[in-house]
């Protein structure tokens, strides 16, 4: 791995050849990536749409309708808290052997289980055992997406020139924009289906699509090389031993502060992304194609901002672009859901989803990966990043869909409680981002 990284990357004694050569394996990383990504996220995220619109009704029947959607959406975040595991699984292998081999068995694992879901007996045919074969393999989805975002954004943040790492570190991310798009843009396609038809097998189309997405993903990774900058330490023979041992033994403040900068991310995007569209249709009554499109909308825009706000980050400073944008992203929900309660107009719904989603959420969301990957050294950044990103997904992420729905009849069915956790979350990612500009966090070098 590390001989066929080395020679990859190495000199031909012509530097316009090595250069071109560069830009060459440069950029088939981050195609490899933003593929690679792609497939991951809509795999992961198009259960999230499923689960408060099918799974809530299929796998959970015998129970009131609120009690059934708390059930499908606890199944969601049982994803969240599995991501961990897998970060610490494939961040150890990834920082002792090598970042691209992890990368091809976490597309596997989450592609098999993906495709399986989508032909999953309902509780209808097989009764409890078809909600625990769900959970199973929402698991092994957790696993999978666990180990992935760490490797794909640091290919392309380990490649890249330094001046550049904000940009190349954000175009993965632009994989859940992309992914997302596809996973609403396909249930909004088999939604237009009679609605005995979607619940029966329409929405089983969208999972088994995931089969030929992983063939295409593996033609694309088994075709690039190990980066350069983990192949010097594998040369070296300084990979670390444990790199979880080592993460808490020297980056615990680092840590803590990697998730709390990460909190605003996971809740903005659940809101959203998830909880959003199972809200406009079941408690305002609008059309499923309406959250549906104005989510994949969104996500189109933000394949653009994204890797705008990355590129911001090499000019002015990650946290500056991060902290600014977690605070707008946190305020930004309480003009959204007035409009969702205020209007009956489709335009009006997509604008209140497009603005803090697709355009005010990639200014946390672009600078992300390469900030969190200045947190660690290389010896054990694939575990740090995978561990961070990971482990606050749990409350994140997860548990924002629940979260939500359990304050709405706090607030007397009304959203402003969402709206004041969002806003308080955004306070806290800002404040955590100011704190690692600030130099409360820093890289331990390589011969600590």
């Amino acid at each position: 791995m590390a001989q066929g990284a080395s020679t990859h990357a190495g000199s031909t004694g012509n530097p316009v050849v090595d250069r071109a050569e560069a830009r060459r394996a440069l950029r088939r990383v981050v195609i490899a990536s933003v593929v690679g990504t792609t497939i991951e996220w809509y795999d992961f995220f198009l259960y999230g749409i499923v689960a408060g619109l099918v799974f809530n009704h299929l796998f959970f029947p015998e129970t009131t309708p609120l009690m059934g959607t708390l059930l499908a959406y606890a199944t969601f975040a049982v994803g969240f808290i599995a991501r961990p595991l897998g970060g610490v699984i494939f961040g150890h292998f990834g920082d002792r052997i090598g970042r691209k081999s992890m990368l091809i068995l976490t597309l596997m694992i989450m592609g098999v289980a993906t495709f399986l879901i989508g032909l999953l007996p309902t509780y209808a045919s097989l009764g409890v055992w078809a909600s625990v074969l769900l959970l199973i393999l929402r698991v092994l989805q957790g696993i999978g997406l666990g180990g992935e975002w760490g490797g794909s954004v640091l290919m392309a943040y380990e490649y890249a020139p330094p001046e550049k790492r904000g940009l190349y570190a954000s175009l993965p991310q632009v994989g859940l924009s992309i992914g997302l798009c596809l996973g609403t843009g396909v249930v909004a396609l088999v939604s237009l289906l009679p609605e005995a038809q979607f619940m029966s097998w329409g929405w089983r189309v969208a999972f088994l699509l995931s089969g030929i997405l992983v063939f295409v993903g593996l033609y694309i990774r088994l075709r690039i090389f190990e980066t350069p900058e983990f192949a010097s330490v594998k040369a070296q023979h300084k990979e670390a031993k444990i790199p979880i041992v080592e993460l808490f033994t020297h980056y615990k403040k680092n840590i803590l502060l990697g998730m709390g900068a990460r909190y605003i991310d996971g809740v903005c995007f659940n809101i959203y992304a998830v909880f959003a569209i199972g809200y406009l249709a079941n408690q305002l009554h609008f059309p499923r194609t309406t959250a549906l499109l104005g989510v994949t909308i969104a996500s189109l825009v933000m394949i653009v901002f994204i890797p705008l706000f990355g590129s911001l980050s090499d000019r002015i400073g990650r946290s500056k672009v991060y902290g600014w944008g977690a605070v707008i992203t946190g305020a930004a929900a309480f003009p959204s859901f007035w409009i969702f309660h205020n209007t009956v107009d489709p335009l009006w719904i997509w604008l209140a989803i497009v603005i803090p989603f697709g355009i005010v959420y990639a200014a946390v969301y672009g600078p992300e990966a390469a900030l969190f990957a200045e947190l660690f050294d290389t010896r054990v950044r694939y575990t740090g990043i995978s561990f961070v990103y990971q482990f606050s997904g749990i409350f994140a992420s997860g548990l924002t869909p629940l979260i939500a729905t359990a304050l709405l009849p706090l607030g007397d069915n009304q959203p402003w409680l969402i709206c004041w956790y969002s806003l308080a979350v955004g306070l806290i990612s800002a404040v955590s981002a100011y704190l690692i500009h600030n130099g409360r966090a820093r890289a331990i070098p390589a011969a600590a």
